[in-house]
């Protein structure tokens, strides 16, 4: 279900009742498929990519003061303080599909206010609304685990891109061409934020997915530049999770590396819960005196778990019900696994 007619059309509106809208949006495939197919309907604004934190809070409002937009758009960003909304004195509408939180003076589309088993991702309530690119709106539905219905329309439009009639998402991912533009999705989201830019502009004016994928024009060969030297360092660390993952006994699997640059947490997890279904995955990264990690499971409702190992501890954590983010200091990190280990 997602939306309803009467959200589409409310949301439909608010994108074209505005003249110089700013979009902040999530960095994983989802929150910039959201934000690419919402501003390549409008052709106007100003999109912000929320890379150093899981939240919008009011230090993100200086942001909104320097662009002077109309309207504010957030998308697939789970945290919204009310500090931010209050501060900036702008229309909001916020756009997600993680646990509803109750925030005030906001227009706030989610699908699990009406229905708590409702996970549509947030670039399917975009392609609800724009209805056009039907191939970001397949990368950021697929790249969440979600077999969007307009699934089979992508296949005729681009039959080579799924091959065979894969039936869950992450055999998508892991063995098609649009597995392949996932990651590349995913990697061009890697490094310094103004490189991260560049990349997200470029893709706003990519009308196919074979410019990247065949490298047809200038702006495809840009991106995928860009992945290859982000995959250069992924594959590496792959090799040695995958490693770790084998060595378990138990049904834990725990990967740390050092990086203070480029995070693969999310997608080392994901790779490792599809090799490995039956185990629970914790792959971290450690940066300025903290364990950033991303915590998967096939079949184990996470948050609750998350929290309770948290109390007394200095991080915070939470998600989906079965991926989710954790921040925690580096002193308080193995306190935090014994405690995850006994809990699962």
């Amino acid at each position: 279900m997602a939306l309803s007619s009467i959200q589409i059309h409310q949301l439909r509106e608010h994108l074209d009742n505005c003249k110089k809208p700013l979009f902040f949006f999530d960095d994983d495939q989802d929150g910039l498929c959201a934000f690419l197919q919402l501003y390549r309907y409008k052709r106007e604004g100003k999109g912000i990519i929320v890379k150093t934190t899981p939240k919008l809070g009011s230090v993100f409002a200086d942001k909104v003061k320097e662009y002077g937009p109309d309207k504010v758009f957030i998308l697939d960003l789970a945290v919204v303080e009310q500090d931010f909304i209050d501060e900036i004195k702008v229309p909001v509408v916020w756009v997600d599909h993680h646990s509803p939180l109750e925030i005030y003076n906001v227009k706030y589309f989610n699908p699990r206010l009406s229905n708590w088993e409702d996970n549509h991702p947030t670039s399917y309530m975009c392609h609800q609304v724009v209805q056009q690119d039907l191939w970001l709106g397949a990368i950021g539905c697929v790249a969440d685990w979600f077999l969007p219905p307009f699934l089979n329309e992508f296949k005729k439009e681009f039959p080579d891109l799924i091959d065979k009639p894969y039936k869950t998402a992450p055999d998508i991912i892991y063995n098609t061409k649009l597995g392949h533009l996932i990651r590349i999705f995913s990697f061009v989201l890697k490094g310094k934020t103004n490189e991260v830019m560049k990349c997200i502009n470029v893709l706003t004016r990519i009308d196919s997915p074979y410019e990247i994928l065949n490298r047809e024009t200038a702006q495809g060969r840009f991106l995928y530049k860009h992945y290859e030297q982000a995959n250069k360092a992924y594959e590496p660390l792959l090799k040695d999770a995958l490693k770790a993952a084998e060595k378990t006994k138990d049904n834990l699997v725990l990967f740390t590396y050092n990086d203070d640059k480029t995070s693969f947490t999310s997608d080392l997890g994901n790779e490792l819960i599809y090799r490995h279904p039956g185990k629970v995955i914790i792959v971290g990264r450690e940066k300025n005196d903290e364990m950033k990690c991303s915590i998967r499971a096939s079949r184990i409702i996470l948050p609750p778990i998350i929290e309770k190992c948290l109390v007394g501890l200095e991080g915070y954590g939470g998600g989906h019900e079965h991926a989710c983010g954790l921040n925690v200091k580096a002193r308080d990190f193995d306190e935090f696994v014994k405690r995850f280990r006994e809990m699962i």
